[in-house]
């Protein structure tokens, strides 16, 4: 039985590791142009001084980091990537989003997080984990010994 990978969603946090993830994601696709790299923002709070005032919106935001995902996507050789950016709670729209994609896989860098910091911050990548329809990969951190 062969297995094609046609489609691959990469979250992007624009740390470190999302670079890792990127090169490792083209690696496995052999064509950047398979890739779709997708960043979440988490929704605006109503009363924060910046939308009150007007000056923060989502499409503002979407706009911003649209653009750098583009620089992103074309310094690590994946301009021709498919960039979106959602809004919404990461893991759950990261799943969602490779299921309509219709994604074979997902890879996902991990930050390593443990005890009381992984507690608090929560597991993106568990979260995909856990409601991915497709494959997941998750990365180890770049630094892990």
């Amino acid at each position: 039985m062969t297995y094609s990978i046609s489609k691959i969603v990469v979250p992007i946090d624009f740390s470190g590791e999302s670079r890792h993830a990127i090169a490792r994601a083209v690696n496995i696709a052999g064509d950047a142009s398979r890739l779709h790299l997708v960043h979440v923002l988490l929704p605006l709070d109503t009363v924060s001084p910046g939308v009150l005032l007007g000056d923060v919106s989502d499409d503002s935001r979407r706009k911003t980091v649209t653009e750098k995902l583009n620089t992103l996507a074309a310094e690590h050789g994946a301009a021709e990537a498919a960039v979106s950016v959602l809004l919404g709670t990461p893991g759950m729209e990261i799943a969602d989003y490779a299921k309509d994609q219709d994604a074979d896989l997902i890879v996902i860098p991990s930050h390593g997080y443990h005890g009381i910091k992984r507690m608090f911050l929560g597991s993106v990548a568990e979260r995909v984990i856990r409601h991915a329809e497709c494959s997941v990969l998750v990365l180890r951190r770049s630094d892990a010994g």
